[in-house]
């Protein structure tokens, strides 16, 4: 009987123990990135901070296409959107993305689920800046879904990206 008691309390600091391995750890430079809302991995108060180290740690998506705001095809490349949302615990059912000029797009998590959305960090291999659309560019993948070239699509892709509010 005691060695049964001694395994399960050591089941229980085993896997208490891997909880905290998965917990979301703080970044280590400036964020580029703060998720709110509806979220249960946190790293800075109520908040998930993410900095660009953190995002590059992320499976990486590249994505080659055509956009209203390059002339020519452009080649982006980043994490998918939904894998920096499952990494600060999201628990909501839509996105609010917002951008260092207060723009905001609300984004069905729906939208995540259904396409490859990225949240860009590069394009053509080159660090987005804020001159360039930077810090982050929410991207859907138009070329491979032709019905994504819509208006209401084309709003949701925010530049310049600093926060997300998940509700």
């Amino acid at each position: 009987m005691p060695l049964t008691r001694h395994a399960l309390l050591l089941s229980a600091l085993l896997a208490l123990h891997a909880g905290s391995a998965l917990a979301l750890e703080k970044p280590a430079t400036h964020p580029i990135v703060t998720i709110t809302g509806q979220i249960t991995e946190k790293n800075s108060g109520a908040d998930a901070q993410f900095d660009s180290a953190m995002l590059d740690k992320l499976p990486q998506v590249k994505m080659t296409v055509a956009t209203p705001w390059y002339k020519q095809e452009q080649t982006f490349e980043g994490p998918l959107f939904r894998d920096v949302l499952k990494a600060a615990g999201s628990k909501g059912s839509k996105l609010y993305v917002v951008a260092l000029n207060d723009y905001a797009a609300e984004i069905p998590l729906a939208d995540l689920e259904k396409y490859d959305v990225i949240l860009a960090r590069k394009i053509n291999g080159k660090v987005l800046t804020v001159r360039d659309k930077g810090p982050l560019f929410v991207m859907y993948p138009f070329d491979k879904k032709p019905e994504l070239r819509t208006k209401e699509i084309y709003s949701r892709c925010v530049w310049q990206v600093n926060r997300i509010r998940v509700e």
